[in-house]
């Protein structure tokens, strides 16, 4: 769902809401530089910082994510450290990533549907595919963006692999070895290193696919409603939709969808959606110098005041308190 653009004051002919200062007529002359009355110049400002703010909003919402043509390794160990909203919210990647557990043990939420994990568990997540984790102690492993690109063949759907052959476990761990020796080394032709390595990873995966037939996540209708739910969520979250526009989106009642979410993760479908809300809340107080009414307003919001309320109702916390509490830090 597209978000709604700001509006400008209703008493605002809508010839001042459109044309810029300095636009020109159709003919190619310059139109009057009479000066507009204060009250348009200053409505036109408003208007401007609006949309300036709106911009940067969207650009900071994007800033967890890898951009579209990087390749990205990440240690499992520095992510889980800290508090635990930081593996087990709800969020997601705009690029293909990969997790690979190399020891350790939880349970995984993707697509809205949990499974256990534990050593030598793999698993892929398209772009947009909402996961969170949670885990039994220390976990060793790696996070592995990829360029968004058709061209590396990677899975479509989420996968869950687990690996009780030796080979297999050394194959894909030499795989993101060489891919991280290459991001780090700079070499001559390093791009098309990384295109041919990654592409072998994508080969890889979809052979071991081929003999894993419990490697998707969606047999059952309750799952695939519960994977349909949290995609929807995921491209409307910031729109300030409440439970009851979703279901309808989906052809449900909240009633049914709720129960879906719960047989296959354990959780109704409002706690997923105020988790992936509220993760995306907690980042932007942590990465981006945004007012908290300009937070507010970018996940749908109808005041900073209802924010506020929302966010210490599920942290204990408000969102100035936790700003401060928590400097900022770099995400992928």
């Amino acid at each position: 769902m597209a978000r709604s653009q700001p509006l400008l004051p209703a008493d605002l002919p809508f010839e001042a809401q459109r044309a810029p200062l300095n636009a020109r007529t159709t003919s190619g002359t310059a139109a009057s530089t009479t000066t507009p009355p204060p009250a348009v110049q200053a409505h036109e400002r408003l208007a401007q910082e609006v949309l300036a703010q709106e911009r940067l909003a969207q650009e900071v919402l994007a800033q967890d994510h890898p951009q579209a043509g990087d390749y990205a390794i990440s240690a499992l160990t520095r992510m889980a450290q800290g508090e635990r909203w930081r593996t087990e919210a709800m969020r997601s990647h705009r690029t293909p990533s990969l997790l690979w557990f190399t020891r350790g043990q939880g349970r995984i939420t993707m697509s809205g549907i949990t499974r256990g994990f534990g050593p030598h568990n793999l698993l892929f997540l398209p772009p947009r595919t909402m996961y969170g984790f949670e885990v039994t102690g220390a976990i060793y492993g790696s996070l592995v963006h990829f360029p968004d690109t058709d061209r590396l063949s990677l899975p479509r759907e989420p996968l869950h692999l687990r690996f009780r052959d030796v080979g297999q476990q050394t194959e894909i761990t030499s795989l993101i070895d060489q891919l991280s020796r290459e991001i780090d080394a700079g070499h001559p032709d390093r791009a098309t290193a990384l295109f041919h390595i990654s592409g072998l990873i994508g080969v890889w995966l979809n052979r071991q696919t081929a003999g894993m037939p419990d490697a998707g996540l969606t047999p059952d209708a309750s799952r695939k409603l519960a994977a349909a739910f949290t995609a929807l969520v995921e491209e409307e979250f910031t729109s300030g939709a409440n439970l009851t526009h979703y279901a309808a989106e989906l052809g449900v009642s909240t009633t049914h969808l709720s129960r879906a979410c719960n047989l296959a993760c354990g959780r109704p479908a409002s706690s997923l959606l105020a988790d992936r809300i509220l993760f995306e809340a907690r980042r932007l107080l942590i990465d981006s110098n945004l007012q908290i009414k300009d937070i507010a307003s970018t996940l749908g919001y109808r005041s900073a005041a209802y924010f506020t309320r929302a966010f210490q109702s599920h942290t204990g916390q408000s969102p100035s308190a936790f700003r401060k509490s928590h400097p900022p830090r770099q995400t992928h």
